[in-house]
């Protein structure tokens, strides 16, 4: 059976998806015009689905309802992912028939295990794709969040940043962290601009935080290999951590985010403390996750 149709929630989800898109990435002229709206335009939309603007444009305002070929065609023309579909097709309140294709996890690779393994007394994690979060160490956790209480696909470094109330409240200066992470995620995308996964997450953010629907549009980039985090610790807190990455040469995308402190400060007798605090406790698969 088809579930209720959202119409108000299906012209939003038009909206937003096609103010996510490149026009040139989509395969439309080059304008010599300033474009007036962010993404593509309505009519640009109605070309790419084969439709008219005017039936287009009563989908967006929710005075229609889409039919199946017509949901078929708007999926591709905004380029969703398998996810997102299915997402259209409930707010359409159509059955989704399309046979549904699984995720292929990243594997974590052995040398990164390792390293998170010998890493006990300071905050490391390994980054995937897209900033996932493949993998962690205790005192990651003890900083941060309970990442193995995160389901497994939200467990996004970015995801979090945005959208995990106590990761956002840890950054003192979450604007700015907030917005490297964005640039980074950016100058990765450059590499694979329409990977799904990278489309769901943009989407998802996109629609649920205006500051990163700006930042996103603004197409700053960064390679964010290191810098500097300031953080306030519910147990501990104030830290200043140095914050660096390196990423692994065989092409997966992966690398390792190590948070260290000047020896001697109070931040890097902090970071002794939560070592310490997670010394006794056991996180079974902190280090042995694979993202999804």
């Amino acid at each position: 059976m088809s579930s209720h149709p959202d119409p108000r929630a299906f012209g939003a989800f038009l909206r937003a998806r096609r103010a996510q898109l490149d026009p040139q990435q989509c395969g439309l002229p080059t304008m010599n015009t300033p474009r007036r709206v962010t993404g593509l335009r309505r009519e640009e939309v109605a070309t790419l689905a084969a439709i008219s603007v005017d039936y287009y444009t009563r989908l967006e305002q929710g005075r229609v309802r889409a039919s199946t070929p017509v949901l078929t065609t708007l999926a591709r023309a905004l380029r969703l992912d398998d996810d997102q579909q299915h997402y259209l097709y409930q707010l359409a309140g159509r059955t989704d028939d399309r046979p549904q294709r699984r995720r292929q996890p990243q594997y974590l690779r052995p040398a990164m295990r390792r390293l998170l393994d010998q890493l006990t007394h300071t905050p490391a994690l390994a980054l995937g794709k897209h900033l996932d979060i493949l993998a962690w160490n205790p005192t990651a956790t003890a900083l941060y969040t309970d990442f193995a209480a995160v389901p497994a696909h939200h467990r996004n470094y970015l995801r979090l940043m945005f959208t995990d109330p106590a990761v956002r409240g840890l950054h003192t200066e979450w604007s700015h962290d907030a917005r490297e992470a964005v640039a980074a995620l950016r100058m990765e995308a450059a590499t694979d601009p329409t990977h799904p996964e990278l489309a769901r997450l943009v989407g998802d953010l996109t629609i649920q935080d205006a500051d990163f629907r700006t930042w996103w549009a603004q197409q700053r980039v960064n390679s964010a290999t290191y810098g500097t985090k300031h953080y306030r610790h519910p147990l501990v807190g104030n830290l200043t951590l140095d914050c660096d990455t390196w990423a692994a040469n065989d092409g997966s995308g992966q690398r390792l985010m190590v948070l260290t402190a000047e020896p001697g400060s109070p931040s890097h007798d902090a970071l002794r403390i939560l070592a310490s605090w997670t010394a006794g406790q056991t996180e079974p698969d902190s280090t042995r996750h694979t993202s999804r």
